[in-house]
């Protein structure tokens, strides 16, 4: 699926009446269904120093809670930056899934300049994420930016 009728069906997706974490489900099993190789698509939610998992789709994983500062997705929000990774066996600090995942990309949600959580997706393809990938992902976190926001707003401490 082409990224203009990815940002399409997210917009309709976000757009439609249902609550919050059922619209976000569909927005990841969107992502899912669209681009094939990437294997574990999820958002997590700010709350505190912690990102909370919130709808994803993939294998179970045991990190529902990491703090702020560990692994790919910490690192994202302590730095306040996206993060890219190629190959994720060269990391020191990454929190592995899965022992197939090889590379992994990880986008900020913003609402009104705070983060309140982040895209995150995991490959079992060396280098699969480039700056298309980000930039689509960036767009679609300015379209879920308000229902993370209140979402995330009740996973608080």
């Amino acid at each position: 699926m082409e990224d203009e009728e990815i940002r399409a069906r997210s917009a309709g997706v976000l757009a439609d009446d249902q609550a919050d974490e059922e619209a976000l489900a569909g927005l990841v099993a969107l992502l899912h269904t669209a681009r094939p190789a990437w294997n574990w698509v999820g958002i997590y939610l700010l709350a505190g120093e912690e990102l909370v998992l919130g709808p994803y789709v993939g294998a179970p994983t045991t990190h529902t809670r990491i703090p702020v500062g560990r692994g790919v997705c910490g690192t994202a929000v302590a730095t306040g930056e996206n993060q890219v990774v190629a190959d994720v066996g060269e990391l020191d600090n990454y929190l592995a899934c899965s022992t197939s995942t090889r590379s992994e990309i990880v986008v900020l949600i913003r609402h009104r300049g705070s983060v309140v959580g982040q895209f995150d997706i995991d490959s079992d393809t060396p280098a699969a994420f480039g700056a298309a990938d980000e930039a689509l992902l960036e767009n679609l976190a300015q379209l879920a930016a308000p229902r993370c926001a209140r979402l995330a707003r009740g996973t608080s401490p």
